[in-house]
């Protein structure tokens, strides 16, 4: 099978998105009524289902969750799930001439037609409790999982599957944006390309200024809001340049999809979008408020978008991470430590050939420093990498400046302290030269930990939902690295399954698609356990 380039695209920029039908449209959209998914336990009730706002524009296809589904109503104690429907406020449909059909994306700016999608079944409850579900009471009184929303389990996997195609081409659209670390104005492009998408699932958008480019924070409201947040974090900077979709086209082949970014983490927001709509289908909102924070430098160690993720942890009762999960699809329970070091080195330039005694050579300076700093890094878990090295002008000139950016991986705290350390007391072997070492940016290591209620409470959700999940450890540093060095409930790698992140086969797999918009969308759906230690209060 040949390849299917999907969005090759070099545009350096691009418009809010239209929002336009999730998948498999039916009726005509002149007026929409959306389901809910409601629950008669004494501590858990439906919310009332929210109108999706709109966005206009000219690009990418929003995946909005305008649906005419069956409602599940769960009848406590009784075994027993009904179906029903709940009305919502009309909406009313663009009826100009040529409106797009469901699943396309129009050009211009009227309003884009909002068509429901195929009504859902009623969802019958499971015959037997699934594998590692527990139906205890949690910390804040609720049932568990499977006892939380009897029949959600099963409306969520059907649903997540029609959804997955959105999805798709979601993931596609947001990778035909370019936005390498660093480029303000691409990144800014797809910063109001997401931001129109998550919009139109319910969230409430900000902006924040950042010196390369602007960050996101949103929230949706949940059915409680007097529980405390869950946070995500996320990114939408890459590290691939402009102009790589010119020979390196999103493209479509053999149940993957590849293409620059498609996996770290345009595949993990697309996918975050799909869960939302997913709810905002069965008339379901977040158990509790959800923020999510989209960083533009994570890249390059969040320099500045680490100050809004620090401000989010407050008052977090967890964090899940965007980024992809490993190879098979276990999530990521911990990370080492990550930090970026420029060593610059200032010689004396002179004559190579005349006055070659007269100069310094920088060059020859850090090439002896890195000889020394490698062997810095001898302890268990730690690793270097020399990334970048620069310096001199001229083959016949003694150089006056060098310099090289280094990448360090710590697996625990006292590594990395003790290496900064030494790395901060470099000092020059040649008279005459200088060198400084510059600290860009650092993430802590997120040690393993023993006890992991969160990843045991995923577990049961993916069972609930007929998967098998689990976790290990993680070799790369990310945005989780922070509250999760903090003692934080924090999983990461709820984002796109697929592999080669920061190579030219970056790619997702299709088929892993819907089960990961289920499992998010139950996992934002359904009440949290308790998860810290007792003696935490």
């Amino acid at each position: 099978m040949s390849p299917q380039a999907v969005r090759p695209s070099t545009a350096p920029a691009a418009t809010p998105t239209a929002v336009a039908n999730a998948a498999n449209a039916t009726t005509t959209a002149n007026a929409t009524t959306a389901s809910t998914v409601a629950t008669a336990s004494a501590s858990t009730a439906a919310a009332p289902a929210a109108a999706v706002p709109t966005a206009t524009g000219t690009t990418a296809t929003a995946i909005a969750g305008t649906t005419t589904v069956a409602a599940v109503a769960t009848a406590t104690g009784s075994g027993t799930t009904k179906a029903a429907t709940a009305a919502e406020p009309t909406r009313t449909a663009d009826t100009t001439p040529g409106a797009a059909e469901p699943g396309t994306t129009r050009t211009g700016t009227a309003r884009t037609a909002l068509a429901p999608a195929a009504p859902t079944p009623a969802a019958a409850p499971p015959s037997a409790p699934a594998p590692h579900t527990s139906a205890a009471p949690d910390s804040e009184g609720q049932p568990g999982p499977t006892a939380a929303l009897p029949g959600l389990p099963q409306a969520l996997t059907t649903r997540a599957r029609t959804l997955a195609g959105a999805v798709r081409r979601r993931c596609a659209d947001l990778a035909g944006i370019e936005s390498p670390s660093g480029d303000a104005p691409r990144l800014n492009a797809l910063a109001e390309e997401l931001a129109a998408g998550f919009r139109a699932t319910g969230a409430t958008v900000q902006r924040e200024p950042g010196p390369a480019g602007d960050h996101l924070v949103l929230q949706w409201e949940g059915r409680d809001e007097a529980l405390p947040h869950l946070l995500v974090v996320g990114h939408h900077d890459t590290v691939w340049p402009a102009g790589i979709l010119s020979d390196w086209p999103v493209t479509e082949q053999d149940g993957t999809l590849s293409g620059p970014g498609v996996v770290d983490m345009k595949g993990g927001l697309a996918i975050l979008e799909g869960a939302f709509a997913l709810l905002a289908d069965l008339g379901q909102r977040p158990h509790r408020t959800v923020r999510l924070v989209v960083v533009s430098d994570e890249e390059v160690g969040s320099p500045d978008g680490r100050r809004l993720v620090e401000r989010q942890l407050r008052g977090a009762a967890a964090v899940l991470g965007l980024e992809p999960p490993h190879a098979d699809g276990r999530l990521k329970t911990a990370r080492r430590g990550s930090t970026r070091v420029r060593l610059t080195v200032t010689g004396r330039e002179a004559h190579a050939g005349n006055d070659a005694a007269e100069g310094v050579s920088a060059v020859d300076e850090l090439v002896d420093q890195l000889v020394a700093v490698r062997g810095l890094v001898t302890q268990p878990g730690t690793e270097l990498n020399a990334g970048r090295i620069s310096g001199g002008s001229r083959a016949n000139v003694v150089a006056g400046r060098a310099e090289a950016e280094l990448g360090l991986r710590f697996a625990t705290t006292e590594a990395q302290r003790r290496t900064l350390d030494s790395l901060a007391r470099l000092s020059a072997l040649r008279p005459g030269a200088r060198v400084r070492t510059e600290v860009l940016s650092s993430r802590p290591a997120w040690p393993e930990r023993s006890a992991n209620p969160l990843l045991r409470h995923v577990r049961s959700l993916a069972a609930a939902l007929g998967q098998q999940l689990d976790g290990a450890p993680a070799g790369g540093a990310g945005d989780t690295n922070l509250p999760g060095s903090r003692g934080l409930p924090t999983l990461d790698g709820f984002g796109a399954i697929g592999g080669g992140a920061h190579a030219r086969h970056e790619h997702i797999r299709i088929d892993q698609l819907a089960p990961r918009i289920a499992l998010l969308a139950a996992l934002l759906a359904v009440p949290l356990p308790w998860l810290r230690d007792r003696s935490e209060g």
